[in-house]
């Protein structure tokens, strides 16, 4: 169902991509990224945001930033610290981390597909963060870092991308965080054709990570339609995508912590939960591998829940085990009223460790941590298919992508 079309992408010479490529801007903490931009001039953050090794630029007029962004950009290409493909071509896109090997394809999709629900989601977006981000594209003309989209699987992408996968890749390279990163171009037309009915017979897919990034790219799609009274042909009306099937794409638990127990002793927060969750003290660390079982962690040791049957029904968001933490223990015992906003309450992906949160603990930054199973993509699918919206951090999605790797860039 989803158009998507091949595309001329920037690519990091090959001698510089260790220097080029970069995590998203958000991943790092505002002095390391400075430090990352004023030892490295070819890093990809100076096309985010040059106010990092320009202090001349900081609290300057936004449009002074993107003149900024636009010459850099002239320079990353006259320099060919980036280089255009030269012929317009789809690629096979894989990523080797954490013993996982993930396999998908890298292409631009049409905004019309998710105008039309034909992407489907399951998170709430932030209107000021779409705006940005969407003000952000609309200046610079360059999307850099793709929506990461899940489909039932294909026959005809599995077998395109296990011949591609077979050869040598045209890009190999390990990121300086031990992940490796693989990429094979495709530039046939036969295959490119392929590739491209395969996915126009799809039935609806579902964004699994990048909510946000596809909601700006189609707020600026547009806006830009009725600025250049284009009718949905131009470069603009396309967003970056790697489509992985729903064999590829991992989904890990998010955790929860939690600042104080709303004024209740330990043993009154145990009492209360007991009313709908079977409690068990436990000997060690537990990390629930259940539907409806969850881990807890208080001072006193580690606890055991499991939901009882009065704690949901059948509905495929109140079914799922973050909505039942937030609506029986998060909002009416420990007073968590919107866990978007609420500071005393914070979230850890499955990436880290029981041990990493039991310090947070025992130390007194928290007072509980909740650990869950992750959700399912069958689950994640069901909420999407009933047009209704997860819990906020409901899914921690792997891969997570790297900044500069592909990037689409077009000229109006």
């Amino acid at each position: 169902m989803p158009t998507i079309k091949p595309f001329c992408a920037l690519k990091p010479a090959p001698h510089l991509l260790r220097t080029v490529v970069t995590r998203p801007l958000e991943n790092y903490g505002i002095g390391e990224a400075r430090l990352i931009a004023s030892e490295n001039p070819n890093s990809f953050l100076h096309l985010i945001n040059p106010e990092l090794d320009n202090p001349y630029l900081r609290g300057s007029r936004q449009e002074l930033v993107y003149k900024r962004i636009g010459e850099n950009m002239d320079d990353f290409i006259e320099k060919e610290i980036l280089i255009a493909e030269e012929l317009p071509s789809i690629y096979v896109y894989q990523v080797i981390h954490d013993g996982m090997v993930q396999t998908g394809i890298w292409t631009l999709t049409h905004i019309n597909d998710y105008l039309q629900g034909n992407i489907k989601k399951h998170e709430l977006t932030v209107e000021r963060r779409e705006t940005l981000l969407a003000e952000y594209i609309q200046q610079t003309n360059l999307d850099a870092n793709p929506v990461l989209i899940t489909y039932q699987p294909d026959p005809i992408v599995k077998q395109i991308i296990k011949k591609y996968t077979a050869l040598a890749p045209q890009i190999d390279f390990s990121f300086v965080d031990g992940t490796i990163h693989r990429i094979w171009t495709i530039d046939q037309k036969e295959e490119l054709g392929l590739l491209v009915k395969a996915f126009k017979e799809m039935p609806p897919v579902y964004i699994a990570d990048g909510h946000h990034r596809a909601a700006s790219m189609a707020k600026m799609g547009l806006h830009k339609r009725a600025l250049f009274k284009d009718n949905g042909d131009a470069e603009f009306n396309y967003f970056s995508t790697v489509y992985m099937d729903t064999e590829e794409v991992k989904v890990l638990e998010y955790n929860r912590l939690i600042r104080d127990l709303a004024g209740q002793t330990e043993e009154e927060f145990l009492a209360a939960i007991s009313i709908l969750f079977e409690i068990e003290k436990m000997d060690k660390q537990f990390k629930p591998a259940a539907l409806h079982h969850f881990g807890m962690y208080l001072k006193s040791g580690w606890y055991k829940l499991i939901a009882k049957s009065t704690a949901y029904n059948d509905d495929p968001v109140d079914v799922l085990d973050v909505s039942i933490l937030q609506n029986h223990i998060l909002i009416p015992l420990l007073k968590v009223k919107d866990p978007r906003t609420d500071a005393r309450i914070t979230f850890e992906g499955g990436k880290t460790s029981l041990s990493e949160l039991e310090k947070q603990i025992n130390n007194g930054i928290n007072e509980v941590a909740f650990v869950l199973r992750p959700v399912t993509l069958n689950q994640l699918i069901a909420v999407a298919d009933a047009n209704a919206i997860m819990p906020p951090k409901s899914t921690w999605v792997e891969p997570k992508f790297l900044v500069g790797l592909l990037s689409h860039y077009f000229k109006k």
